[in-house]
Formats: structure tokens, sequence, C-alpha cells
């Protein structure tokens, strides 16, 4: 049995910042019908930002980390199907076909899907002990107890990007020994400037993390006590747990079956609306314009789930809303706290503001004259004014910004 077509069901695949906080805008901006929220993982959703980090060096349970309370779902009638795998969608009927065949009509689908590991096609990789991504709460609970069982406690990250870098910051605290191999000539190839990865690296190398960079990791073999990595260049590195950060792959599986647009991710309008009227798309599966930068984006980020949630719940109200913000990352390893406003990409020029202490700056990437993003290190004033410029679109005197002794504010 289905749900009639007059009622009003939303349906919500993926419970993660995005699905839970666009269930909730859903209520708040008046929807009248049932909302129904999917997911493959059986835990009650939980924050995702914490797992290479808090999560990992401490003992608590995902209950520690919900993103919700049960009985918060239980007010606002939103109903949990978790553990329920989506098996294809049905567009011009509406409906889903979940895993064990039953149905469920939409008169709304939110396609929230995400990402998953993007795990390279490495010789006897798949039959190597103790490897595991870094997505979900189950892969670190059995990081943890890979560790607990480990004597030397030798851990291998594949992979120098923010995620990497934090999952070693976390481990280095549990007192694991640390390599990371980076396939790119410099760790945080893909996102940041040069001065950045080599304060980063210097950062981890005074924290005992080993970081070797034009490492192409191409076989792995195991015993029972360890796993031997071989690199294209001839070298080899053992350890007892190996942890890959080699980036994501985007969900479009769903949005394949139902029809949508599909262009580096469920391409979707600043409404968060797919190509079919009755389906959205939020979060990191979404290839969506950013106005301030004037193209298509795709993000991975916390800040643009949240944001692309609310929108679409509200449009799906019959708001008038549309989705234009700056976006905004973070990452904390040891005790740097780097904060993230706008997108550097394509910068052709950049100024590093440093301050009085070593582990504050702020570096600020131009095209031309145009500010595009600011990466701030224990400097909350450059993150908040650099977002306010960004935003703004002012034209800054460069000089007076890499001087500490002038005041951010007299920029404006």
């Amino acid at each position: 049995m289905m749900d009639s077509p007059d009622d009003k069901v939303v349906c919500v695949v993926g419970a993660s910042h995005a699905g839970v906080t666009c269930a909730f805008a859903l209520r708040r901006e008046g929807w009248p019908g049932r909302i129904i929220l999917f997911d493959a993982d059986p835990e009650l959703p939980y924050h995702r930002p914490p797992l290479s980090k808090a999560f990992l060096t401490s003992e608590l349970g995902v209950e520690h980390y919900l993103l919700k309370p049960r009985e918060s779902y239980l007010k606002d009638a939103i109903e949990l199907r978790l553990g329920v795998q989506v098996a294809n969608v049905q567009s011009t009927e509406r409906y889903l076909t979940l895993a064990d065949g039953r149905r469920q009509y939409y008169e709304k689908l939110v396609l929230a899907t995400g990402a998953r590991p993007c795990l390279p096609p490495i010789k006897g990789m798949a039959d190597a002990k103790n490897v595991f991504p870094l997505r979900t709460a189950q892969d670190i609970t059995r990081i943890r107890e890979a560790l607990l069982v480990s004597r030397q406690k030798r851990v291998l990250i594949i992979g120098g990007g923010y995620i990497g870098l934090e999952t070693a910051a976390s481990l280095r605290k549990m007192g694991a020994e640390v390599n990371i191999l980076e396939r790119e000539e410099r760790i945080l190839h893909r996102v940041t400037c040069p001065f950045m990865s080599e304060f980063f690296r210097y950062t981890h190398q005074n924290h005992g993390v080993i970081i070797e960079t034009g490492k192409q990791v191409v076989a792995v073999e195991s015993s029972d006590a360890q796993s031997t990595l071989q690199c294209s260049d001839g070298s080899s590195y053992q350890a007892d747990v190996i942890i890959m950060g080699t980036g994501v792959r985007v969900n479009t599986a769903l949005g394949s079956s139902a029809g949508v647009e599909i262009e580096n991710g469920i391409k979707v309008d600043p409404t968060a609306r797919t190509s079919d009227e009755h389906i959205y798309s939020i979060g990191d599966c979404t290839f969506h314009f950013n106005p301030h930068y004037r193209r298509y984006v795709r993000l991975e980020s916390v800040q643009n789930a949240i944001d692309q949630a609310k929108v679409a719940a509200a449009a799906m109200c019959g708001k008038n809303v549309y989705y234009d913000a700056i976006p905004w990352f973070w990452s904390d390893q040891y005790d740097i706290k780097l904060q993230i406003a706008g997108l550097s990409q394509g910068f052709d020029n950049l100024v590093v503001r440093k301050e009085d202490r070593e582990d504050q700056f702020s570096v600020w990437y131009f095209k031309g004259q145009e500010l595009l993003a600011v990466d701030a290190v224990n400097n909350a004033k450059a993150y908040v004014m650099g977002t306010r410029l960004i935003r703004d679109r002012a034209i800054i005197n460069k000089e007076k910004l890499a001087d500490p002794a002038v005041a951010l504010k007299s920029l404006v």
C-alpha cells in the first residue's frame, strides 16, 4: 500500500546535516503533511565534523554527537526510517522503491544523498587488514578498536587533505605513530596556496607526524600483524592501521534514476529545485550557481548543507526565496583553528598578513583587485572582516593589508 496522491508527503533521503535541517525547517515553514526521513545509516543522525576530531579521540559514543534528540523528531512528527536503503526513484508516478521492494509515494522529494569515500584501485587493498575510510561513526569505532589491539599503533594515512590532517592530529593525541602519504608535491594541493601547505606541514612535523609527498601507493600486502604499502617510486611503508583520506565521490545514483539533470553532482536552481519540479536536492551532492562568484560550484561543507536545506524547505512551502551565501569552512588541528571565508579557486595574487604571534596570520586571495577568499589562522577578526569585505566586493589597499600595524577595520 502507498499513500494516496492527495496526501502531502515529503520524503527526504539522507539524514545528515542537510536532510535533518530540511525536515525540521519544513515544519517551521508550515508544511502540513507527513515528513519522512530515510537513511541507510542505522544510527540516529549525528554531527559529522567531530568524527575526525573529538569523536575519534574520546571514548564517548555517537549518542553524544546527535544532531537532534529522538524526542525532537517525535515532537515535530518527523518519521525516521533509519537503516533503510532507497533503491531508486520513479519520478513519473512519484514514488520511491526501497531495497526490500516496498514503495513510498511522495508529493515532494529531497535528495540529500551526500558523498561516499573515494577508494583508489590499489592492488591488494580489498584484502588488506585494518583499512578504513573515514565517513561514518562506524568507521571511527572500527579505527578505535583496531588501535586498541595494535601494539605499536603505527598508522598510515593516504591523502594529505584537511580530513587526513585532522585525523593525524587526533591520532597523535592518542599516542599513535602517524605517516601521511600524499600523491601531490605538497599537502592541501587542491585547496590552498603553498604558504598554507608549508605552514601545516611544519605544524604536523613539529608534532611528530611524518609527511611524505609525491607518493603514489600502488599495492599493499597484509600479514596477520601488519600491512606493507608499496609506492610507485619503489619505497615501502609498514602499518598496523591504514586510513584512506583520498576524497569522495558524489552520490548521484538516485538523481540519475529520477532522470534529473546531473553535472558534477545533482544540478539545482537557486531554490535547490532540480530539473524535476517535484524533486529538490541539497548539500554535498549538489551543483548550484553561486551568485557572488558567478559560477556553478559543488561544496562539501556544513554551512552549505544547512543554508541550502533552509532555502529548499521554504521554497517547498511556497515562499519566495533563493540561495545566495558566501561559503565558509573550518578545520581544527592541535591548537590551530583555521577559518576560511569564500572560495580561492582562480586567484592570481595573494597577501599574507602576519600578526604578532607566529601561529596567528591570514592569507588573502585576490583575482586582480577582487578579494576572493581569506584563510584565517587563529585569527577570528581576519575571518569576520574578510567575510564582510568579500560580500561587499570592497577594493582593498594591499600594502595596508599586509601591514599588521594597520587595523583591519580601517580597510573598510
